[in-house]
């Protein structure tokens, strides 16, 4: 029994434009394309999340109780990272930080050169997101640092992670041990990149694909929950996209000092770190993928075969032979199946 193949224009018409589009989109600017999966995911995810955090910090500036909380931070960034996994990654792939695309560069292969466009992507969409959300809230940013010029107290707490500038840029309270900071900061990136590499593994039959996104998600919430307020970047992307857009608004006064590089650079090798624990003594390439991994790599292979995309994975294992137990036939696109019911085939799926 053969197993059909169909495609979103077989089922729902798609006028002329959208084909020519489609096929300039990818034999021609598909890395462009690429970028801007990149760069949205990171805008889904950090929008989300610094909404929360401008509430939570204009609230306790302005005594407000009840329109911010670490909770609603949390999960916000939960829902944001859902939203960019779900929506973006099956473009791109889903990185959204830097760290897991220089991991994935060092550890499985992935082009250098692309590695390159998808951080620049990643940086420039955390940078745009924290000035649109700084405007949107500029005049209750304004307000805040009234209070702060009226209490005298402008110069201490502007530029920490209480303060207006650290909804955008991260910072840590003055008289902070950095040694502890960086603990928090490596511990917490750790702990990430092992969920990320863990919903990656085509063999864990416990994270089937559509659980990824909420468990990476709410993996990001623990380590806010419990660990952002000694201070946690988690991602680079994030970090030095609200710092620029901070020295932007602000000035030099917003770099950040010694933790700047924290904050910046942690993350990196904590994800490579965790990678590699898991590649040494959590995963195995000798289990057997699970059945939803396996329609799901197919169809990326599908995807990429159709459109002419260099291939991220080995198709030939993924081809499903005649009475395969877990197939049960061979991949036919339903057009094909038309065509020989005497209906005429439609060329643009050749």
């Amino acid at each position: 029994m053969a197993r059909e193949v169909i495609y979103l224009k077989d089922v729902e018409p798609r006028p002329r434009y959208m084909h020519t589009w489609e096929r300039f989109k990818h034999r021609e600017a598909h890395w462009l394309v690429e970028m801007f999966a990149e760069m949205v995911g990171v805008f889904l995810y950090v929008y989300a999340g610094l909404g929360p955090t401008a509430a939570l910090i204009f609230g306790n500036l302005t005594a407000e109780s009840g329109i911010g909380s670490l909770y609603t931070v949390g999960f916000a960034y939960a829902i944001g990272i859902v939203l960019a996994i779900t929506l973006c990654a099956a473009t791109s792939g889903g990185h959204f930080s830097p760290g897991v695309t220089i991991t994935l560069s060092l550890l499985r292969g992935f082009p250098k050169g692309k590695a390159v466009r998808y951080i620049i992507a990643q940086i420039l969409g955390s940078y745009l997101t924290c000035l649109i959300v700084y405007v949107q809230w500029k005049d209750l940013l304004v307000a805040a640092e009234d209070v702060l010029t009226a209490k005298g107290v402008y110069d201490t707490l502007m530029f920490t992670n209480t303060g207006p500038a650290g909804i955008f840029a991260l910072y840590v309270s003055p008289g902070t041990n950095l040694h502890r900071v960086l603990l928090n900061e490596f511990m917490t990136d750790f702990m990430l990149g092992l969920a990320i590499c863990g919903v990656m593994d085509p063999t864990n039959y416990f994270i089937p694909p559509m659980v990824a996104p909420w468990l990476i998600g709410f993996t990001y919430s623990a380590a806010i929950w419990g660990y952002a307020p000694t201070a946690i970047a988690l991602n680079t992307a994030r970090d030095v996209g609200g710092r620029l857009m901070a020295l932007t608004i602000w000035g030099k006064q917003a770099s950040g000092g010694p933790y700047a590089a924290i904050a910046a650079l942690t993350n990196i090798p904590a994800t490579v770190l965790a990678f590699t624990v898991y590649d040494l003594f959590l995963g195995s390439g000798t289990r057997t993928l699970s059945p939803y991994h396996i329609d799901f790599l197919r169809a990326q292979v599908q995807y990429q075969q159709d459109n002419g995309l260099p291939p991220q994975l080995h198709p030939d294992a993924l081809k499903s032979p005649e009475n395969s137990p877990l197939s049960g036939g061979v991949d036919k696109h339903v057009a094909d199946t038309k065509a020989s019911e005497g209906r005429p085939r439609d060329e643009s799926h050749a």
